[in-house]
This record gives structure tokens, C-alpha cells and sequence, in this order.
């Protein structure tokens, strides 16, 4: 699959414009991917990038990657995104996801870590879920039962935290 993005790379706009573009690209990719179209998605991200490359929209690319089981290129997206925006939680706590994924749970945590401090982020659960299950891989079941339980004191109706509380509680008895 070539890059889409070289072949935008003639569009010129204002900042204003380009952004306003992106941002058009971006939720239809993001609708795209929530239907199941993933090559369609990959494309319209791309296309926002071309214009107003942000962390979100390289992050989101990355999420797609990994639906099609490309880890290591949505790992490079969630690099990407870090670069552009360091404060930005979401490219961290995603790559700590695909290194656990990839069987990998002790690369994971200085990641997760990073996700769990970073200064733009809304949805810290996930980096704690994540840990939770790293502790939990470990063998660090109390350890991972609190980070589950944090998860839950930011969200307290995420389901995978609830779940996993369950099945440490279970084994614990």
C-alpha cells in the first residue's frame, strides 16, 4: 500500500483551512473504522495527516494498524504522534497495549507510566487497567488489584477493571 500522505503533499492552505480539513478527514476515518472499514480509515487518516499532521490523528491511524494486526506500524504511528505532542496520554498508553499484546508486558510499563502522568489525557483507567494486567503477568496480584482499583476510581464502570478485580478476587480465595 503506498502512502497517501505523498500524494497530498501539493495541497496548499491556510493553517486554518488545512485544519478544518483535517479534522473533516479524521472523523470520517474514525466513522470508517467504526464501521469495519479499516483500508478506508487508513486512507482519510492519512489524507488529515497530509494536511495537519496532529497526535490524535497519528494515534487513531495507529489503532487502526493494530485492528488489522500491524503492531509495529501502529506503534511507528503512535511515535509519530508523541513527537508532535509529548503531552498527549494516548500514544503511550497504546503502545504500552501493543507490547502487551505482542507478549510483551514488561516493555510495556515505562510506557504505561508515561500514560498514567502525561497532562492531556482523559481517559487514565487505561494506562492502570493495562498495568493491572502487567502486574498481573508477574505474578504481582495485590499490586495488580490496585491498579485495577485506580482504574475504577477514574471510571467506575469499566467493565474489563471490574472483571479483572473478579478474577484476582477469585484466585485469591
Amino acid at each position: 500500500m503506498s502512502d497517501t500522505r505523498d500524494d497530498f503533499e501539493h495541497l496548499e492552505a491556510t493553517d486554518e483551512v488545512a485544519e478544518r480539513e483535517a479534522a473533516r478527514y479524521f472523523q470520517a476515518a474514525y466513522r470508517r473504522q467504526m464501521e469495519g472499514k479499516l483500508e478506508e480509515a487508513i486512507q482519510l487518516y492519512e489524507r488529515s495527516i497530509a494536511l495537519y499532521p496532529t497526535a490524535e490523528a497519528h494515534t487513531f491511524l495507529g489503532w487502526t494498524y493494530s485492528l488489522l494486526g500491524d503492531l509495529d506500524r501502529a506503534i511507528a504511528e503512535c511515535l509519530h504522534a508523541i513527537e508532535l505532542d509529548p503531552d498527549f496520554g494516548n500514544p503511550y498508553n497504546d503502545i504500552g497495549a501493543y507490547l502487551i499484546e505482542r507478549g510483551d508486558p514488561l516493555s510495556a510499563t515505562p510506557w504505561l507510566k508515561r500514560a498514567m502522568q502525561a497532562k492531556r489525557y482523559e481517559c487514565y483507567f487505561y494506562p492502570y487497567c493495562n498495568y493491572g494486567r502487567v502486574l498481573e503477568f508477574q505474578g504481582r496480584w495485590l499490586d495488580a488489584m490496585q491498579a485495577y482499583t485506580t482504574a475504577l476510581a477514574y471510571y467506575p464502570e469499566y467493565a474489563a477493571a471490574k472483571k479483572a478485580i473478579r478474577r484476582l478476587q477469585c484466585r485469591l480465595n
